[in-house]
């Protein structure tokens, strides 16, 4: 027998077996509620953690450790010809001048070992930037010049407290080290500050002089060769498929081979790539060029299934609408169809290019694992990308690598958020409601 309800001028009756069901259904309902509040806190707390570790490992790669040194531009080492030529000022050997100031500065230190552990105090970088000074101004030559050098990566580190002064040994630094460390910081010689050069200069065996702008515009470039060729081709694949194709075995076909390639592991189409476009067509490795054809493949898929998405999500009044007013078929879509879905088509592409600057294997199939100190000028040069970067980072022993590839994935997780964040900024602010 149905109870009334009281709305209907009837009275509930409920058996005790039937309170107890409401009861369990209630506590079970409960019980749901909290498994998903429980699984939401479990997420961002396993989030949480992921990024403060990262976070614990990398933040020392935004600091940099400075000595300043009284470098004398002895003549004799940088032109002893007298000529002033821009090619011998540059093959001079700066790193030379760079440790005689360190000499001077610990004038006790005579054997040929203690010197060695001297001068690995100062960076190779001291030299380049003495260099630089030089060739920019010849003038200084014979002079004095204040110098802040950087220091070398086990001196960082010991500046940044990653390394333990207590015992010596198994430790990268000596005590003689330590002590001329803690006597050029007494003397107010050593500074730590932002690292700018992690941002402005390219890979390079030295951790201290290592940065993320060669593989940051290798990133750039790659991504413009992977929306150049993959938007416009997913965009025109959608629009036929959707609109124009009549539905035969044949497009079924193409269909079911669009959604399998979607799922495809990303290193298949870095064999791909390997086979055609540089075996067959002959294109250099390592190159954005390449980077960005492979990933335009990879990420074809997911453009085409989401620009099919939003077209089909126009209701089907407005294609009829503007057929009646005499549109063609083609204007149909390009006039009023294709405006409308735009918004969910570009973050659908947005969504597939971030994929793309996160993506490692198929690169490494191509060659862009190699070593690139030099910032690429052009898609047809050697580079590598911010993935790839962080990947021969992390393999590397030293202390210092090992923040920089921390400090890296850090700016590559910031721009993934930029470009995600971005696609849902677009879905929100031009999205319709039909």
């Amino acid at each position: 027998m149905t109870d009334l309800a009281p709305s209907m001028g009837g009275s509930v009756h409920r058996t005790a077996r039937a309170e107890v069901r409401l009861r369990r259904r209630y506590a079970a309902e409960r019980r749901l509620k909290w498994y998903g509040i429980a699984a939401v806190v479990i997420a961002l707390a396993m989030l949480l953690a992921l990024l403060g570790s990262i976070g614990a490992k990398g933040y020392g790669a935004f600091l940099q450790t400075y000595v300043e040194l009284e470098v004398l531009l002895d003549a004799e080492v940088i032109d002893p010809a007298g000529t002033r030529a821009r090619q011998a000022l540059s093959a001079a050997d700066y790193q030379v001048l760079a440790s005689r100031a360190l000499y001077v500065r610990f004038p006790d230190v005579t054997q040929r070992r203690a010197r060695r552990e001297l001068r690995a105090i100062v960076s190779p970088g001291a030299g380049f930037a003495l260099r630089r000074m030089v060739l920019d101004d010849p003038t200084l030559i014979g002079g004095t010049v204040t110098l802040s050098a950087p220091v070398g990566d086990d001196i960082d580190q010991l500046a940044k407290g990653a390394i333990d002064r207590s015992a010596e040994q198994g430790r990268r630094v000596s005590d003689q080290q330590i002590g001329w460390f803690d006597a050029l910081t007494a003397a107010g010689l050593i500074e730590t500050r932002f690292n700018a050069g992690f941002f402005a200069t390219a890979d390079s065996r030295q951790p201290e002089l290592a940065g993320i702008w060669g593989a940051t515009v290798g990133s750039l470039y790659t991504l413009v060769v992977t929306a150049l060729l993959a938007f416009p081709i997913g965009v025109a694949a959608a629009i036929y498929l959707e609109e124009f194709a009549a539905k035969t075995r044949l497009t079924d076909v193409i269909e079911v081979n669009i959604n399998n390639l979607a799922a495809v592991p990303s290193i298949i189409f870095g064999l791909l790539g390997l086979m055609v476009f540089i075996q067959f067509f002959g294109l250099p490795r390592s190159a954005p060029l390449v980077g960005g054809m492979v990933l335009a493949l990879m990420t074809l898929p997911t453009i085409i299934i989401a620009g099919r998405a939003a077209l089909k999500a126009v209701p089907p009044s407005i294609r009829e609408a503007a057929l009646g007013m005499g549109a063609s078929p083609l204007q149909v879509v390009t006039h009023h169809v294709l405006p409308l879905a735009m918004p969910g088509i570009l973050t659908g592409a947005i969504i597939g290019m971030a994929r793309a600057l996160g993506e490692t294997a198929p690169l490494l199939m191509i060659g862009m694992v190699a070593f690139v100190t030099a910032v690429p000028d052009g898609i047809t040069d050697p580079g590598t990308v911010l993935p790839v970067q962080i990947y021969l980072w992390s393999d590397s022993p030293e202390r210092g690598f090992i923040a920089k590839a921390s400090a890296a994935t850090l700016v590559l997780l910031a721009f993934l958020i930029l470009m995600n964040g971005l696609a849902v900024w677009l879905r929100k602010k031009f999205e319709r409601r039909w």
